[in-house]
C-alpha cells in the first residue's frame, strides 16, 4: 500500500513539473506574439508619418525626370503597337505616299479621325488629307490638331514625340501648325480647295493671255497640269479611303485623282486599325493599269 502511495505521489510531482513547463513555454510564446503584434501596430502607426513628405519629394523627382511617371505596362504596350504598325507598313508591297480620308457622313468624330491620321503616320505614310464636304474639320482645325496630339500620346506612348505633324493652310500650302517633333503632313480639305486651285490657275492663264505674255494657242492640258503642280507642295493621292454610304467623290480634289485608287469602308465612326490596314492591303495588291 505504501508502495502504491509512493508511485501516485511521484506521478503527481511529474504532472506538476509538466504543467509548470507548459505554462512557462506558453508565457514565452505569448510574449513573442505580443511583441510582434506590438511591432506591427507601431509600424502601422508610424508608416503614414514616415511617408508624409514623400509626395513632395516624388514631385521633385518627377520634375527632374519626366519619364519617371511613365507606366511601364502602358509604355510596353505602346512600344509593341508602334513596332507592329511599322512592321505592317514595311510588309506591304506598296504603300501610298499620300492618302486621302474622305468623310462622306453627316456625323463626324474628332477622335476616330485623329486615330486614322495617327495610324497612317505610324505605318509610314507621309501625307494625309482629311476631307469633308461641309469643311467642318477645316473650320475646327485647332480641335483636330488637339485631338491628334492626344491620340499620338495614347497610341504611340512616349515615342509619340518622335512623330511630327504639319497642318497646311489653303492656297499657299505653307506650314500653318507644327506639333511635336517620321514626318507627316496633314491637310484638311473641303470642296473649295480643289475647285479654287483650278479657278486660280485659269485666272492666271487668262491674265497672261490678256497681257500678251502667251498666246491662247499655247494653253493646253499639260500646261494647266504643270501650273497646278507648281501651286501644290504635296503629291497626288495614290489612295483615297471613303467612309460612308455615299458612292461619290463629293468634289475631292477633282484634278488630282485621275490615277487615284478609291476604297470604301462603311463608316469612320468606331473604325479600327485592322479596317484601315485591310484597305492598305487591298491597295497594295491591286494592279493599276493606268489607262492601258
Amino acid at each position: 500500500m505504501a508502495l502504491l502511495h509512493g508511485l501516485l505521489w511521484r506521478l503527481l510531482l511529474f504532472l506538476v513539473h509538466v504543467n509548470r513547463a507548459l505554462v512557462s513555454w506558453l508565457r514565452v510564446r505569448l510574449r513573442s506574439v505580443q511583441g510582434r503584434l506590438w511591432e506591427r501596430a507601431m509600424a502601422a502607426l508610424l508608416l503614414p508619418l514616415a511617408l508624409a513628405g514623400f509626395p513632395d519629394q516624388q514631385k521633385k523627382l518627377n520634375h527632374a525626370n519626366p519619364d519617371a511617371n511613365a507606366n511601364p505596362v502602358t509604355g510596353s504596350r505602346a512600344a509593341c503597337r508602334r513596332a507592329r504598325w511599322l512592321s505592317d507598313g514595311r510588309s506591304l508591297e506598296k504603300l501610298p505616299v499620300h492618302i486621302g480620308l474622305l468623310m462622306a457622313e453627316e456625323e463626324l468624330s474628332y477622335t476616330d479621325t485623329a486615330n486614322l491620321v495617327v495610324w497612317c503616320m505610324a505605318v509610314g505614310i507621309s501625307y494625309v488629307s482629311v476631307y469633308d464636304q461641309q469643311g467642318f474639320f477645316q473650320k475646327n482645325n485647332s480641335r483636330v490638331l488637339e485631338e491628334i496630339v492626344r491620340q499620338q500620346q495614347d497610341l504611340l506612348g512616349a515615342d509619340g514625340s518622335k512623330y511630327s505633324v504639319e497642318f497646311l493652310s489653303n492656297g499657299s500650302d505653307k506650314q500653318q501648325h507644327q506639333v511635336l517633333s517620321l514626318r507627316s503632313t496633314v491637310k484638311l480639305l473641303c470642296p473649295d480647295d480643289g475647285k479654287q486651285s483650278i479657278v486660280q490657275v485659269a485666272q492666271q492663264l487668262c491674265r497672261s493671255v490678256e497681257n500678251k505674255e502667251r498666246s491662247s494657242k499655247d494653253i493646253s492640258v499639260s500646261m494647266l497640269d504643270s501650273l497646278l503642280r507648281e501651286s501644290k507642295n504635296v503629291p497626288d493621292p495614290e489612295l483615297v479611303v471613303k467612309f460612308g454610304p455615299v458612292d461619290s467623290t463629293l468634289g475631292f480634289l477633282p484634278w488630282h485623282i485621275r490615277l487615284t485608287e478609291f476604297i470604301s469602308l462603311p463608316s469612320h465612326r468606331g473604325v479600327s486599325y485592322e479596317d484601315l490596314f485591310g484597305a492598305l492591303q487591298r491597295y497594295s495588291s491591286c494592279q493599276q493599269r493606268l489607262g492601258q
